[in-house]
Protein backbone atom coordinates (compact mmCIF):
# COMPACT_ATOMS: atom_id res chain seq x y z
CA UNK A 1 0.00 0.00 0.00
CA UNK A 2 1.01 3.37 -0.91
CA UNK A 3 2.27 5.74 1.86
CA UNK A 4 -0.99 8.48 2.83
CA UNK A 5 1.85 11.70 2.47
CA UNK A 6 4.87 11.81 0.50
CA UNK A 7 6.14 14.64 2.77
CA UNK A 8 4.97 16.32 5.89
CA UNK A 9 3.64 19.77 4.67
CA UNK A 10 5.11 22.33 7.11
CA UNK A 11 3.93 25.69 5.77
CA UNK A 12 0.50 27.15 4.52
CA UNK A 13 1.65 27.01 0.61
CA UNK A 14 3.02 23.01 1.05
CA UNK A 15 -0.70 22.50 2.65
CA UNK A 16 -2.85 23.95 -0.29
CA UNK A 17 -0.25 21.84 -2.25
CA UNK A 18 -0.63 18.61 -0.94
CA UNK A 19 -4.91 18.99 -0.69
CA UNK A 20 -4.12 20.13 -4.49
CA UNK A 21 -2.60 16.81 -5.67
CA UNK A 22 -5.25 14.47 -3.15
CA UNK A 23 -8.41 16.51 -4.65
CA UNK A 24 -6.84 15.62 -7.96
CA UNK A 25 -6.52 12.65 -7.46
CA UNK A 26 -9.58 11.85 -6.37
CA UNK A 27 -11.67 13.69 -9.06
CA UNK A 28 -9.95 11.72 -11.23
CA UNK A 29 -11.07 8.66 -10.03
CA UNK A 30 -14.52 9.47 -9.88
CA UNK A 31 -14.61 11.71 -13.24
CA UNK A 32 -12.20 10.28 -16.02
CA UNK A 33 -11.05 6.74 -14.00
CA UNK A 34 -14.91 6.07 -13.00
CA UNK A 35 -14.52 2.30 -14.93
CA UNK A 36 -11.61 1.38 -13.17
CA UNK A 37 -12.61 3.36 -9.96
CA UNK A 38 -16.03 1.11 -10.28
CA UNK A 39 -14.13 -2.38 -11.16
CA UNK A 40 -11.82 -2.00 -7.81
CA UNK A 41 -15.00 -1.05 -5.59
CA UNK A 42 -16.37 -4.80 -5.25
CA UNK A 43 -18.74 -5.51 -2.81
CA UNK A 44 -17.36 -8.83 -2.17
CA UNK A 45 -14.13 -7.58 -0.84
CA UNK A 46 -13.70 -6.30 2.78
CA UNK A 47 -13.78 -2.66 4.16
CA UNK A 48 -12.40 -0.30 1.04
CA UNK A 49 -10.90 3.36 1.34
CA UNK A 50 -10.10 5.84 -1.44
CA UNK A 51 -7.15 7.47 -1.45
CA UNK A 52 -5.87 10.36 -2.91
CA UNK A 53 -2.09 11.16 -3.23
CA UNK A 54 0.24 14.68 -3.40
CA UNK A 55 1.52 13.35 -6.03
CA UNK A 56 -2.45 13.30 -8.04
CA UNK A 57 -2.47 9.45 -8.13
CA UNK A 58 -5.21 7.62 -6.03
CA UNK A 59 -6.01 4.06 -4.96
CA UNK A 60 -8.81 1.91 -3.44
CA UNK A 61 -7.54 0.00 -0.90
CA UNK A 62 -7.80 -1.54 2.77
CA UNK A 63 -7.42 1.22 6.23
CA UNK A 64 -4.01 1.38 7.66
CA UNK A 65 -3.12 -1.38 9.54
CA UNK A 66 -1.32 0.94 11.97
CA UNK A 67 -3.54 2.67 14.68
CA UNK A 68 -3.59 5.67 14.79
CA UNK A 69 -2.99 5.73 11.07
CA UNK A 70 -0.23 8.54 9.90
CA UNK A 71 -3.17 10.90 8.40
CA UNK A 72 -6.71 10.75 9.27
CA UNK A 73 -8.38 7.94 6.93
CA UNK A 74 -10.98 8.54 4.21
CA UNK A 75 -14.40 7.14 4.16
CA UNK A 76 -14.57 3.29 5.34
CA UNK A 77 -16.56 0.34 3.10
CA UNK A 78 -17.45 2.80 0.01
CA UNK A 79 -17.92 -0.45 -2.16
CA UNK A 80 -20.46 -2.09 -0.05
CA UNK A 81 -22.35 0.86 -1.16
CA UNK A 82 -21.78 0.55 -4.64
CA UNK A 83 -24.68 -1.90 -6.12
CA UNK A 84 -27.17 -0.47 -3.64
CA UNK A 85 -27.69 2.85 -5.73
CA UNK A 86 -27.47 4.40 -9.15
CA UNK A 87 -23.97 5.54 -9.94
CA UNK A 88 -24.17 9.26 -10.23
CA UNK A 89 -25.82 8.54 -6.77
CA UNK A 90 -23.00 6.63 -5.49
CA UNK A 91 -20.71 8.57 -6.56
CA UNK A 92 -22.05 11.67 -5.19
CA UNK A 93 -21.65 9.90 -2.10
CA UNK A 94 -17.86 9.00 -2.33
CA UNK A 95 -17.56 12.62 -3.29
CA UNK A 96 -18.83 14.19 -0.33
CA UNK A 97 -17.02 11.85 1.74
CA UNK A 98 -13.77 12.57 -0.06
CA UNK A 99 -13.88 16.36 0.58
CA UNK A 100 -14.78 15.76 4.42
CA UNK A 101 -11.45 13.65 4.32
CA UNK A 102 -9.42 16.40 2.68
CA UNK A 103 -10.73 18.84 5.32
CA UNK A 104 -9.36 16.90 7.66
CA UNK A 105 -6.37 16.04 6.28
CA UNK A 106 -5.17 19.43 5.79
CA UNK A 107 -6.29 20.53 8.79
CA UNK A 108 -4.63 18.00 10.71
CA UNK A 109 -1.13 19.26 9.00
CA UNK A 110 -2.60 22.34 10.22
CA UNK A 111 -2.58 21.30 14.09
CA UNK A 112 0.12 19.25 14.23
CA UNK A 113 2.98 21.73 13.09
CA UNK A 114 1.02 24.41 14.96
CA UNK A 115 0.02 26.60 12.69
CA UNK A 116 -1.99 29.63 13.81
CA UNK A 117 -5.48 31.24 13.60
CA UNK A 118 -4.28 33.29 10.67
CA UNK A 119 -2.46 30.59 8.64
CA UNK A 120 -5.37 28.31 9.21
CA UNK A 121 -7.69 31.12 8.22
CA UNK A 122 -5.60 31.32 5.02
CA UNK A 123 -5.59 27.53 4.36
CA UNK A 124 -9.65 27.17 4.73
CA UNK A 125 -9.78 30.19 2.36
CA UNK A 126 -7.81 28.84 -0.17
CA UNK A 127 -9.49 25.79 -0.35
CA UNK A 128 -12.72 27.08 -0.28
CA UNK A 129 -11.50 29.04 -3.67
CA UNK A 130 -11.57 25.65 -5.11
CA UNK A 131 -14.97 23.92 -5.97
CA UNK A 132 -15.57 20.89 -3.90
CA UNK A 133 -15.02 17.37 -5.45
CA UNK A 134 -19.09 17.04 -4.67
CA UNK A 135 -19.77 20.12 -6.88
CA UNK A 136 -17.09 18.65 -9.55
CA UNK A 137 -18.65 15.58 -9.73
CA UNK A 138 -22.63 16.32 -9.54
CA UNK A 139 -21.74 19.12 -12.14
CA UNK A 140 -22.94 21.76 -9.65
CA UNK A 141 -20.33 23.80 -9.94
CA UNK A 142 -20.60 24.31 -13.93
CA UNK A 143 -24.38 25.38 -12.96
CA UNK A 144 -22.91 27.57 -10.52
CA UNK A 145 -20.59 29.09 -12.90
CA UNK A 146 -22.91 29.39 -15.51
CA UNK A 147 -25.09 31.54 -13.64
CA UNK A 148 -22.43 33.99 -12.59
CA UNK A 149 -21.63 34.41 -16.04
CA UNK A 150 -25.24 34.79 -17.15
CA UNK A 151 -25.41 37.71 -14.76
CA UNK A 152 -22.36 39.31 -15.74
CA UNK A 153 -23.74 39.04 -19.13
CA UNK A 154 -27.29 39.57 -18.93
CA UNK A 155 -27.62 42.50 -21.52
CA UNK A 156 -25.79 40.35 -24.31
CA UNK A 157 -26.67 37.50 -26.02
CA UNK A 158 -24.18 34.69 -26.40
CA UNK A 159 -21.62 35.85 -28.63
CA UNK A 160 -20.55 34.09 -32.23
CA UNK A 161 -17.64 32.67 -30.32
CA UNK A 162 -19.87 30.75 -27.74
CA UNK A 163 -22.10 29.88 -30.70
CA UNK A 164 -19.86 28.32 -33.16
CA UNK A 165 -17.85 26.57 -29.91
CA UNK A 166 -21.58 24.41 -28.71
CA UNK A 167 -22.05 23.94 -32.12
CA UNK A 168 -18.60 22.18 -32.43
CA UNK A 169 -18.24 21.42 -29.32
CA UNK A 170 -14.77 22.63 -29.25
CA UNK A 171 -13.31 25.77 -27.85
CA UNK A 172 -10.90 27.99 -29.81
CA UNK A 173 -7.10 27.42 -30.19
CA UNK A 174 -4.48 30.40 -29.94
CA UNK A 175 -3.68 30.17 -33.21
CA UNK A 176 -7.68 30.77 -34.47
CA UNK A 177 -7.75 33.75 -31.87
CA UNK A 178 -4.56 35.44 -33.08
CA UNK A 179 -5.80 38.81 -34.56
CA UNK A 180 -9.33 38.65 -33.10
CA UNK A 181 -8.89 40.74 -29.65
CA UNK A 182 -12.66 41.53 -29.23
CA UNK A 183 -13.87 37.62 -29.82
CA UNK A 184 -11.01 36.49 -27.34
CA UNK A 185 -12.05 39.01 -24.81
CA UNK A 186 -16.01 38.44 -25.55
CA UNK A 187 -14.70 34.34 -24.74
CA UNK A 188 -12.70 35.19 -21.46
CA UNK A 189 -16.20 37.17 -20.20
CA UNK A 190 -18.60 33.92 -21.33
CA UNK A 191 -15.96 31.01 -20.04
CA UNK A 192 -13.76 32.93 -17.33
CA UNK A 193 -15.74 31.08 -14.61
CA UNK A 194 -16.49 27.85 -16.43
CA UNK A 195 -15.20 24.71 -14.97
CA UNK A 196 -13.32 21.83 -15.93
CA UNK A 197 -15.34 18.57 -14.84
CA UNK A 198 -12.34 16.59 -14.91
CA UNK A 199 -10.01 19.00 -12.57
CA UNK A 200 -12.77 21.47 -11.17
CA UNK A 201 -10.17 24.16 -12.77
CA UNK A 202 -11.07 27.45 -14.57
CA UNK A 203 -11.11 28.16 -17.78
CA UNK A 204 -8.20 29.84 -19.54
CA UNK A 205 -8.06 31.10 -23.56
CA UNK A 206 -4.82 29.76 -24.14
CA UNK A 207 -5.93 26.16 -23.67
CA UNK A 208 -7.79 23.50 -25.74
CA UNK A 209 -11.48 22.59 -24.14
CA UNK A 210 -14.40 20.48 -25.42
CA UNK A 211 -17.85 19.96 -24.55
CA UNK A 212 -19.98 16.88 -23.74
CA UNK A 213 -23.00 16.35 -25.64
CA UNK A 214 -24.59 14.79 -23.56
CA UNK A 215 -23.89 16.66 -19.69
CA UNK A 216 -22.84 19.67 -21.81
CA UNK A 217 -20.05 19.88 -19.45
CA UNK A 218 -16.38 21.52 -20.50
CA UNK A 219 -12.93 19.70 -20.00
CA UNK A 220 -9.74 20.22 -20.84
CA UNK A 221 -8.93 18.46 -23.89
CA UNK A 222 -5.82 17.37 -22.00
CA UNK A 223 -7.65 15.62 -18.70
CA UNK A 224 -9.57 13.60 -21.37
CA UNK A 225 -6.58 12.65 -23.46
CA UNK A 226 -8.56 14.12 -26.76
CA UNK A 227 -6.56 16.61 -29.00
CA UNK A 228 -7.84 19.48 -31.51
CA UNK A 229 -6.55 17.18 -33.91
CA UNK A 230 -8.40 14.14 -32.60
CA UNK A 231 -11.42 16.85 -31.71
CA UNK A 232 -11.97 17.38 -35.37
CA UNK A 233 -12.96 13.95 -36.34
CA UNK A 234 -15.64 13.42 -33.56
CA UNK A 235 -18.90 14.31 -34.06
CA UNK A 236 -20.65 13.70 -31.00
CA UNK A 237 -18.27 14.08 -28.04
CA UNK A 238 -19.40 12.07 -24.58
CA UNK A 239 -17.25 12.49 -21.82
CA UNK A 240 -15.72 9.43 -19.81
CA UNK A 241 -18.49 9.45 -16.96
CA UNK A 242 -21.39 9.89 -19.50
CA UNK A 243 -19.77 7.11 -21.85
CA UNK A 244 -19.72 4.66 -18.58
CA UNK A 245 -23.27 5.40 -17.92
Amino acid sequence: MNTNSAYNPRSVEQVITDFKGRRAAIIKALTTHVEEFYQQCDPEKENLCLYGFPNEQWEVNLPAEEVPPEVPEPALGINFARDGMQLKDWLALVAVHSDAWLLSVAFYFAARFGFDKNDRKRIFNMMNDLPSVFEVVSGTAKKQSKEKASVSNNSSSKSKTNSNTKSGKISKTVSEKEGDDGMEEEDELEHGDTLCGACGEHYASDEFWICCDECERWFHGKCVKITPAKAEHIKQYECPTCTNK
